[in-house]
């Protein structure tokens, strides 16, 4: 079977192809007598099916299930497409290009700070970056821990991103926080990567830092590990999530 490395082109392919699959048989038989609802149900059900079968995340399945029969319901609702447009609009500007990175927003806890207090250089200057730095909240903390830190932000989600500046406008504590895409910033000035990500980039994210970060440079994930590294040390947050910190030295 074909792989897909972006699992959305791969639910968008299943459900084009499950789609014309089911038209084709509306077409070319005739002892099925279905309303639209129904055939849209039969497209969700091989949808549903085939992404079971491709070993998708499970959370695919009721997705690929409910996705074009939802749709078909909608429309019967008359509901003027004004209402989706302004409901796409809102989640871009929340989320940002969340279909192409499949990393989407996260905040980290309040608990954090107090587990990399031990973790950040105590008596010497260090530089910090937050890789998907959402609204803000880490850096702020930190930065107004960490005198002798230099602290920085890349975002790329409109509102986050605003968020934070706004914030960092209102403290005394300095960040850094800039709009663009992490995967084409250097790691290599810096002492500490922090990033609070998802299981699917993980992988390159490591290849990314073992490139560029210099030896002794340390790279922090939030929840999520590196699919067969090890992690130097792991620190659990006890937090609402239940989370762990995991580090890699360089």
């Amino acid at each position: 079977m074909l792989r897909f490395k972006n699992s959305s082109l791969m639910a968008l392919s299943i459900q084009i192809a499950s789609t014309l699959v089911v038209l084709a048989f509306m077409i070319f038989q005739s002892f099925l007598t279905f309303s639209l609802f129904e055939w849209a149900t039969l497209q969700g059900l091989l949808a549903s099916l085939v992404s079971f079968l491709a070993r998708m995340p499970l959370w695919w399945i009721p997705i690929h299930l409910l996705f074009l029969p939802l749709s078909i319901a909608t429309l019967a609702l008359d509901i003027s497409p004004l209402w989706f447009l302004v409901l796409f609009m809102g989640m871009w500007l929340v989320y940002g290009k969340t279909y192409k990175t499949q990393v989407p927003l996260y905040l980290s806890s309040k608990h954090v700070p107090d587990a990399l207090e031990s973790l950040l250089p105590q008596n010497k200057n260090f530089s910090f970056i937050d890789v998907g730095s959402g609204c803000g909240g880490l850096l702020k903390n930190l930065a107004g821990i960490h005198k002798n830190g230099r602290f920085y932000g890349i975002e790329a989600a409109p509102i986050p991103f605003l968020i934070s500046r706004l914030r960092n406008m209102l403290s005394v504590s300095g960040c850094q926080i800039v709009w663009g895409d992490f995967w084409q910033h250097d790691f290599s000035q810096y002492d500490v990567v922090y990033a609070y990500l998802s299981p699917v980039p993980m992988e390159s994210l490591w290849q990314k830092a073992r490139r560029e970060m210099r030896p002794g440079s340390l790279l922090i994930s939030n929840t999520f590990t590196i699919p067969g590294i090890e992690p130097y040390k792991s620190i659990p947050l006890n937090d609402f999530s239940n989370s762990t910190l995991y580090l890699w030295k360089i």
